[in-house]
C-alpha cells in the first residue's frame, strides 16, 4: 500500500498550511473503507450464498436442469483416476513437464504453502493450480494475489472438494457427489466462482481426490471443461513423506509430456523441500516447465 498525504487548503488565517493529522485521519478512513469492501468481497463469494444465489440464477438453473436430465438415468461406468474421457499428459514428444498442485480446502486441507509459492516464482516455474471454493473461502486475499500471477494457472478442483460421481461413491473415506446434479453444482458453480473472481473460466477440472466416474467425466465435457488426473504421482499427499521419497517418485517416473500432481495445502508436508531438488535435477536433464492451457491432452495410451 502507498501511503500519501493529503493537504487541505481552506480560506483565511488557514489558508495554504498542511494539516497532517487532517489528511492522516482520512489516510485512516480510506484504509479502513478499503478493508471494508475487501471483506464484503470476500464475503459475497462464500461457498454456501455464492451456490444460493446461483441457483436463483435462471441461466444456471435452464443449464443445470438440461444437464441432469441427460444424465439422471446415465450408468457411472468405470470409478478411477485413469478412466476414458480424462486427460493424463500433454501432447508431447519434447522434454515438458507440467506441474500441477491441488489446493483442497476443507477440515484437513485448508494451509498455504507459500515457501512452495515464493520457490517457484524464484525459479521462474510455471504450475497449474487446481483450487477448491472451500480453499478460496479460507483464503481470499492469498487466491486473489495467485491469480494476479501470469505464472500461474488456475483451475478448477470442486466447490467443496468431492470425488466426483453420480451415485455417491466415496475415496480415501471421503464421499463424492450423490448425483448429477450434485456432480453439477461441484463443477459448474467452482467453475463460475472461478471465474466471477478472475475474469477467467477455468478450462480444466480435477475430482478431489482425482477420482471421477466415466458419467461425470462426460458431464464435465457437456459443460467444455476437461477432466484431468496426471501421470506422476509425487506421493506429497500422504502426511509428511520424506522429501527424498517425493524426489524419487517424481524423478524415477518423469517423461516428456508428464503432468505431475501434488500439492499446496500443507506447508507443514514436504513438498517445497523436495521441489527444491526436483527442479534443478530435472533441468539438468533437459526439462523445461510448462501450464496445461498451451497444450492439446490426451489419456492413457494416448487416447484424447
Amino acid at each position: 500500500m502507498n501511503y500519501f498525504l493529503i493537504y487541505f487548503r481552506p480560506t483565511g488565517r488557514m489558508q495554504s498550511r498542511p494539516y497532517v493529522i487532517y489528511a492522516f485521519l482520512m489516510q485512516i478512513a480510506f484504509l479502513c473503507s478499503l478493508n471494508t469492501v475487501c471483506a464484503q468481497t470476500a464475503e459475497d463469494y462464500l461457498n454456501q450464498p455464492f451456490l444460493e444465489r446461483l441457483n436463483n440464477d435462471s441461466s444456471y438453473m435452464r443449464l443445470k436442469k438440461k444437464v441432469v436430465h441427460e444424465f439422471v438415468n446415465a450408468q457411472p461406468g468405470r470409478w478411477g483416476e485413469f478412466i476414458k474421457g480424462v486427460s493424463e499428459d500433454l501432447k508431447t514428444t519434447e522434454k515438458l513437464i507440467a506441474f500441477t498442485f491441488d489446493a483442497c480446502g476443507g477440515e484437513k486441507g485448508t494451509g498455504f504453502d507459500k515457501e512452495l509459492i515464493e520457490f517457484l516464482r524464484q525459479e521462474k516455474v510455471p504450475a497449474t493450480l487446481f483450487v477448491t471454493g472451500k480453499w478460496i473461502d479460507g483464503h481470499f486475499t492469498d487466491f486473489l494475489n495467485l491469480t494476479r500471477d501470469p505464472l500461474f494457472e488456475i483451475e478448477n478442483h470442486g466447490l467443496n472438494h468431492k470425488p466426483c460421481s453420480i451415485d455417491g461413491e466415496s475415496e480415501y473415506g471421503i464421499h463424492g457427489t450423490a448425483n448429477a446434479a450434485e456432480a453439477f453444482d461441484e463443477i459448474e458453480a467452482n467453475a463460475r466462482k472461478i471465474e466471477a473472481i478472475t475474469g477467467h473460466r477455468p478450462r480444466f477440472y480435477r475430482s478431489a481426490t482425482a477420482f471421477i466416474d466415466e458419467a461425470c467425466a462426460r458431464l464435465a465435457h457437456e459443460l467444455d471443461i476437461q477432466a484431468i488426473s496426471f501421470q506422476v504421482l509425487s506421493g506429497d499427499a500422504i502426511p509428511h513423506t520424506p522429501e527424498s521419497v517425493i524426489e524419487e517418485n517424481v524423478l524415477r517416473n518423469i517423461s516428456p509430456g508428464a503432468i505431475v500432481i501434488m500439492h499446496l495445502n500443507h506447508p507443514e508436508w514436504n513438498t517445497c523441500e523436495a521441489m527444491r531438488k526436483i527442479i534443478p535435477r530435472l533441468r539438468q536433464q533437459g526439462y523445461r516447465f510448462v501450464n496445461l492451457n498451451a497444450f492439446e491432452l490426451i489419456g492413457k495410451n494416448g487416447r484424447k
